[in-house]
């Protein structure tokens, strides 16, 4: 199993977290986000491991040097494009079942494990907080078990949840996806987030694409000081263990 980890943002709006640092080299108990990220991957023995990186690359390029199972991939175009534009640029690298992930997100192993452990009669699985959700969520609509909509222009009234930034998806869906990306770049989409390629895929191809509820657990997407601060107080014991 692959993963892809989107990296390239800058987090401005941490203000002093970051201070010239990526965004996910904000720190929770003295470890960096995507650090997380790749204790999570290491523990479920994935081996092949893309990060796309954009601000400040030569961060990564220190922080992942003695990394065996890590490869980076530089998008230049970082600031001129939304989140499908780092996906374009590292997409090539999949050619095997992956896990798709922000470098800013992290969630509980028991979110990561259901990943990890993706059944062949599904092609993408999407871990849905089945909460209520607020206009800047990426929300989530399904109708009779089917995923329909995913989306944050979404009306809040219509979310059955929201996705949490982190997906599994069959090797078998890779073309596809590939396809459905490029032609969002190709109508000059620079500014979609990723999930376009899904809607798309959602729209137009007959895949099992399954949503599996959060139950609870722990995830936190950090874009805000308010995010930053309730991670910090909710951090999981279950987390902060991948370091023993």
């Amino acid at each position: 199993m692959q993963a892809i980890i989107m990296a390239a943002g800058k987090g401005s709006r941490l203000g002093t977290l970051t201070m010239g640092k990526p965004k996910s080299f904000a720190e929770i108990h003295g470890k960096k986000l995507i650090e997380y990220n790749l204790k999570l991957l290491q523990k479920y023995q994935v081996e092949d491991i893309i990060i796309v990186t954009g601000y400040n690359c030569e961060a990564f390029e220190e922080l992942t040097k003695d990394m065996e199972h890590v490869r980076l991939i530089y998008n230049p175009f970082y600031e001129m494009v939304n989140v499908l534009g780092s996906f374009y640029m590292g997409m090539e690298a999949l050619q095997d079942d992956f896990i798709y992930l922000h470098a800013d997100t992290i969630c509980e192993p028991s979110i990561f494990e259901k990943l990890i452990h993706i059944k062949k009669e599904v092609d993408i699985l999407l871990p849905v907080d089945e909460r209520p959700c607020d206009e800047e969520a990426m929300k989530v609509r399904s109708e009779q078990g089917r995923i329909v909509q995913i989306t944050k222009q979404m009306p809040i009234e219509h979310a059955d949840g929201e996705f949490i930034g982190m997906a599994a998806f069959r090797k078998e869906v890779i073309p596809a996806l590939k396809a459905k990306t490029k032609e969002l770049l190709k109508e000059k989409k620079f500014n979609e987030y990723f999930e376009s390629a899904i809607q798309r895929l959602l729209e137009e191809e007959h895949f099992q694409v399954k949503t599996v509820p959060t139950e609870g657990a722990f995830w936190a997407e950090i874009d805000f000081m308010e995010d930053y601060q309730r991670a910090a107080a909710n951090m999981p014991s279950s987390l902060l263990e991948l370091f023993l």
